[in-house]
């Protein structure tokens, strides 16, 4: 008989106050994998999918329809690491939703993980992290 996971934790954020940004910041630090996106957003769905089927259980974190995604992750990026460089705005000008944490880290967006899905870099990157316990 097949043991079924129970589904990940579906959290929502308005992401526009500092309140709300530490929150995405805690779920992003504490689970290893999390899926950011807008609500009911198709390709956060289609990321969520590819991810179960690598057996990883991500945890899905919703935002308004009007949060900024470079914004977002900007503020992550500053938050987590106050001596970045300053020069390294063009990632966050290029964000967009969905946007995939892997062990604490911004992978991309839905194409990047697709990416690394096909060339064979998905699950080793999951293991490392925490998420998958092969």
């Amino acid at each position: 008989m097949q043991e079924t996971k129970a589904p990940a934790p579906r959290l929502t954020a308005v992401a526009s106050s500092p309140d709300d940004v530490r929150d995405v910041q805690r779920t992003v630090e504490e689970k290893p994998v999390v899926v950011v996106g807008r609500r009911g957003c198709c390709m956060v769905h289609v990321a969520r999918r590819l991810l179960l089927g690598q057996g990883a259980n991500p945890a899905v974190l919703e935002v308004a329809d009007d949060a900024d995604p470079a914004a977002l992750v900007v503020a992550l990026r500053s938050s987590k690491d106050n001596s970045a460089n300053k020069g390294d705005a063009a990632p966050a000008r290029q964000a967009a939703f969905p946007a995939v944490f892997i062990g604490g880290r911004l992978v991309g967006g839905l194409d990047r993980l697709m990416a690394m899905h096909i060339a064979g870099e998905l699950v080793p990157v999951l293991k490392k992290a925490g998420a998958l316990w092969l």
